[in-house]
């Protein structure tokens, strides 16, 4: 007799400890909630111990629930990248998930160069700051922030985070700003955020005093304050690079704060050799590769 448990009684664990809610697993994978107490119930006996508290009306994983369902997850998420690599339906489209900031500026601005070297593939890009689970399936790959590297996945190092003030040039005249010290005084889009330290730690300023301020979800939002006549902001110039070249925005001073995380390209590691992800892999690193006057070399060098 085979040691593994019913499929479906696995899948409705896995679906109710990830929720620890029997109701929104049953919705997820369209069962009944009885239904799926009932597959639980199976699975508990198969195992020989309980996989959830039940308590008052709501249920929580027990400890060995705990340490059973990341296997579980992760193989689905094992099941679910094999059956996307030997796709062939949609070996020509190339789906993308960026942040905001990242992929409503430097990559919209510059995808159309990617389509034109390849116009055999087609292109989908996503915006969202949220993770993302590959395991859900519909996404290739992922440029996000952080300091990496991550369990099953290829990250690609693209370039340190970087941070400097930018405003308008109306905004800054206005406010005669001359030294960095002048920020201080003017108002500044999110006033509190870490990045403000930082910044006027490594420009040789004390931490500002906190104060109340606006805060935006993107760099794309700032900039459409500032252009708007309010404000300075922590930008990446990167992104910013067009707006800063033809005067629309200026950075008013060279200091830029590295906080120690990067921009990655992401995939599941499962994926490496898909020609899609490829192509755009290789294409990422080329028009990078060509910004590299424009920053300095830290910027470009990954931390160790």
């Amino acid at each position: 007799m085979s040691r593994l448990p019913p499929l479906t009684a696995i899948r409705a664990f896995e679906a109710a400890g990830r929720h620890e809610n029997f109701s929104r697993a049953a919705d997820e994978l369209g069962m009944t909630q009885a239904a799926i107490s009932y597959q639980v119930r199976q699975l508990e006996d198969r195992v020989g111990a309980p996989l959830f508290v039940r308590e008052k009306g709501r249920v929580r994983l027990s400890d060995r629930g705990r340490r059973l369902l990341p296997a579980v997850t992760g193989g689905f998420a094992s099941i679910a990248e094999a059956f996307d690599a030997l796709r062939e339906e949609d070996e020509d489209v190339l789906s993308i998930d960026a942040s905001v900031s990242i992929g409503a500026t430097w990559l919209s601005a510059r995808i159309g160069r990617f389509q034109v070297r390849h116009p055999d593939l087609a292109v989908k890009i996503s915006l969202a700051n949220e993770l993302i689970d590959f395991g859900l399936g519909g996404i290739d790959a992922a440029i996000r922030a952080g300091r990496g590297p991550w369990e099953g996945l290829r990250g690609d190092f693209l370039f340190r985070q970087h941070f400097t003030p930018i405003c308008s040039p109306a905004f800054l005249e206005a406010n005669a700003i001359e030294r960095p010290g002048d920020l201080l005084r003017v108002e500044r889009l999110a006033p509190n955020d870490a990045l403000w330290t930082g910044w006027f730690a490594a420009a040789g300023i004390g931490k500002p005093e906190p104060r109340r301020g606006i805060v935006l979800d993107s760099q794309l939002q700032e900039a459409s304050a500032m252009l708007g006549g309010f404000g300075v902001a922590m930008m990446t110039p990167l992104f910013w690079r067009a707006d800063l070249e033809s005067g629309r925005l200026v950075q008013p001073f060279e200091t830029l704060y590295l906080p120690g995380s990067a921009q990655w390209l992401v995939h599941p590691a499962a994926r490496v050799g898909v020609r899609k992800i490829e192509r755009f892999r290789e294409w990422l690193h080329a028009e990078l590769a060509a910004e590299r006057d424009f920053l300095p070399r830290e910027v470009w060098d990954q931390p160790t």
